[in-house]
Order: structure tokens, then sequence, then C-alpha cells
């Protein structure tokens, strides 16, 4: 028999013992069509529209395709806790085999429905205090994620004191139903940080766009007085009318995430939120791989940043000192 003879014979006989061999777990996983649901507070906008994208893109890097091995159930509840609370439902209906959430609220929405489908989640700044996990190493349930830190209150007022000259007043916005504890959690540190910057601290709870329009103009009439606004799937969906009130009344005003300072803020400091998610498919991956919640720890923030908005600081009459426009990560012009 010659050598190409006996190599046929060997590769054919590989082949077929290739074949036989029984399929790997994470192979038959790939395999089979998974659902993700994604439940956003948010409104269905640019903002989120960036973030799903983010998801669908992240999953792909894993080998999630959708329309493959991948179907992706989005809900946007537009900051209405009862759309959460009937989105959250829908989605356990779907026997979705993972759901992100995004926010407080709609995780409290996804722990009331399920107990059992694993959910992952981004942008909840108390989860142990929210009930959703028993520690950060060990979460313990079927719920894990990635965290934003407690509102850095003192961070931004030394901001605000940086922009605004004397500061006397200071609010701080949010709708309590949009925010963890109703914003009990965090006001006993923004009143501290108001004596040590020996300014009048308010406490400007809002509802509706009525609600944020008389908060505004009273500020603006007001001498020495800033603005506060604390994130929340509220004050996300009515930005543009808080960035707009707040450059109509003069009132300098400082936001918690990029996307407010895009869209014409004057300034935000905090979590770089895009780069939580995409850091979520890695855990969603790893649950359709057959991980679990409970052995995930929750991840805190790994990235911050300071963005100033140059065109509305000549609109507001507002001279940038040199030391924030050293320390910004993003300057719009």
């Amino acid at each position: 028999m010659d050598s190409n003879t006996t190599r046929r014979q060997f590769v054919a006989s590989l082949t077929v013992a290739l074949a036989m061999r029984p399929i790997s777990t994470t192979a038959q996983q790939a395999s089979r069509m998974r659902t993700v649901g994604v439940l956003m507070g948010l409104a269905n906008d640019e903002e989120a529209q960036a973030r799903t994208t983010i998801i669908a893109q992240g999953l792909a890097e894993k080998g999630w395709i959708v329309g493959q091995n991948l179907h992706l159930e989005y809900r946007f509840a537009n900051a209405e806790d009862r759309l959460m609370r009937i989105f959250a439902a829908e989605l356990v209906d779907l026997k979705c085999d993972c759901i992100l959430g995004q926010s407080t609220p709609v995780v409290s929405a996804l722990k009331m429905a399920t107990s059992t489908i694993p959910v992952v989640f981004v942008a909840v700044s108390d989860p142990i205090g929210s009930g959703f996990v028993a520690s950060m190493a060990l979460p313990g349930g079927n719920i894990t994620g990635f965290t934003v830190l407690q509102p850095i209150t003192g961070k931004y007022l030394s901001i605000l004191r940086e922009l605004k000259s004397p500061l006397t007043h200071v609010a701080v916005m949010y709708n309590p139903e949009s925010v963890p504890s109703g914003g009990v959690s965090y006001m006993p540190t923004f009143m501290e940080s108001a004596r040590e910057f020996h300014v009048t601290p308010v406490a400007a709870i809002v509802h509706s766009p009525a609600d944020i329009e008389t908060t505004i103009a009273d500020l603006g009439t007001t001498p020495g007085s800033g603005l506060i606004v604390m994130a929340g799937n509220f004050t996300s969906l009515y930005r543009r009318a808080i960035v707009s009130l707040a450059a109509r009344f003069r009132v300098p005003t400082i936001y918690p995430y990029r996307y407010f300072v895009d869209d014409g803020g004057l300034v935000s400091y905090g979590v770089d939120v895009l780069d939580l998610f995409r850091r979520a498919p890695d855990y969603i991956d790893r649950i359709l791989q057959g991980s679990k919640p409970a052995d995930l720890p929750v991840q805190a923030p790994k990235k911050f940043e300071l963005v100033i908005n140059l065109r509305t600081a000549r609109t507001l009459g507002v001279v940038v000192p040199r030391i924030l426009l050293a320390g910004a990560n993003t300057l719009i012009e």
C-alpha cells in the first residue's frame, strides 16, 4: 500500500471518529436559539439606541448573533413605573434566558416578576440596600450586574463653585419615584456637603415638566444659585427641557452623565455609563454558557468622565477656569 493510500485511510478514519464524538455542552448551547430581554427605564431615543447597539455588538463578539442563535427583546418604559411592571411580566412570560435591566426601578420590577430568570443590571447605585443582592462579592440570588456609585455631591459642589462665584444656593433636582429610596439615601450627604461649602441646600423634588420649570425659574431669580441634576429615568427623559430651561434662566447646572452635555448642558461629572453597557455582555454570555448570577460578583464602575460644553459656557457668560479645562476628559466646542 503506498503512502498516499495510507494517508487517505487515516484522514477518513479520523473524520469518522470526530463525527462520532459527542457534541460539547458549549457547542450545544451555542447552537440553540437564546432569548435575551432588555428592559430600560428610558425612552427609545438616541441615547437608548446607542446602548442597544453596544449590547448587540458586545454579544456578537462573544458569538451570539441576532437571527442565528440569539433573539433580543427590547422594552422601553419611558420612566413609568407602571410600564416597567408590565414589561417585566412580558419578558418573564417570554421565558427569556436572561434579562438585562437598566436602573434601580427597572430591576425592582424584574425582582418582583421573577426569582428564577437570571437578571443582569446596569446603572444601579445601591444593589444591597435595594435588596437585589446579598453582597457585592456573592450576590446569592438570580440578580447581579454593574453598579454606579452613590452621587458625589461634594465633587458636584466643588465644580459648581469653580463655575459660579459667589455660590450661595444649590438645589438638587430629582424625582423620588425615579431614584433609590426616594432620594433619602443621598440627601444627608448633600446636606453635609452644603454645610462644608457654606451654601444653602435646596431639595428640588419634581414630578412633572411644570415642576422642572418652576424650580429652575425660581433659581434664576435667586442670586448665587446653582443646580445639581441627579441621575434617574425621569431626569433623563426630560433632559432637553432641563437643559433648555437652565440656559433660559442662566442657571449653572451640573449633570450626572455626558449625554446631558451632548444635548447642550453646561457640565457633567460621573460614571461613563456606556462603558457599563460594554461590560454587561460578558456576564450575559457567561450566564448563557451556564454560570449562575449568584456566583458572579457585582462590579463597580471603572471609568468616570468630566465633560464641559464650552459653547454653553459662552452662552451663559461662564468663564471656565483652567483647572477644570485641564481636568476635563472632553471639551465640546
